[in-house]
Order: C-alpha cells, then structure tokens, then sequence
C-alpha cells in the first residue's frame, strides 16, 4: 500500500505538487544544459562510476563537456541563452539501462556469495 502511495505521490502526471516540482527542476536544468543524470556523482556511489566506464566515450564525454560548460556559466552567474535553453533535453535518460544493469549484476553478485568487483576504500 505504501508503494502505491509513494508511486501516486512522486508521478507529476497524477499530483499536482510533484508537476510543479519537475516543471522547477526542468527549468533549472535547461538554464545550465544539463541532463538530470548528470547530477549522479561517480565517487558518491560506484555503480555509477561503472555504469559510466561501460558506456561508450562519446556519451561520457558529451557528460564531461555538459558539466564543464554548467560550471562555467554558473561561475559566471549566467545561464544558457534562451533559444538552446529551448533546445535541451533534461529528463532524456543516458545511463538508466547501464545502471540498471550494473545493479542487477551487483546483486546476482551478492547473492551468489561472491566478491564485490569494485569495492570502496578511503585513504
């Protein structure tokens, strides 16, 4: 029963409060050109570093040059002109399915009682 609720709670197509919270977040990203995937930090979780290894060189670098050119604008304080701001895309997903993938080999993984393949370590 809680899924369902959350599942009606965070679906903007059904609840006004979170239409209102994607519309903020879309405008947000398009000033700056990013992608909502690009907001996944690699070092914070590493399914993402691996996800990101495994994806082809042009998308990751295409990743690379999104953030790049968001940092500048904000250390400028300015934002992406109006007409690419028109032209961006920020909910397209890019790393959904390698993710996924990645996931579920990390846990067909753990389930079978091997070693983790990566494994973090703080020095």
């Amino acid at each position: 029963m809680a899924s369902a609720f959350v599942k009606w709670l965070t679906d903007p197509r059904r609840n006004w409060f979170a239409a209102q919270h994607y519309k903020a977040l879309s405008k947000r990203l398009k000033r700056y050109g990013l992608r909502y995937e690009d907001l996944y930090d690699p070092l914070y979780d590493m399914d993402i570093k691996e996800a990101l290894n495994r994806l082809p060189r042009e998308v990751v670098d295409a990743r690379n040059q999104r953030l790049k050119r968001a940092m500048d604008l904000s250390m400028k304080h300015e934002y992406l002109p109006e007409d690419l701001q028109a032209l961006q895309t920020p909910f397209r997903s890019y790393l959904r399915d390698m993710l996924a993938l990645v996931k579920k080999e990390s846990a067909e993984r753990e389930a079978l009682g091997a070693l983790p393949l990566y494994q973090r370590t703080i020095t």
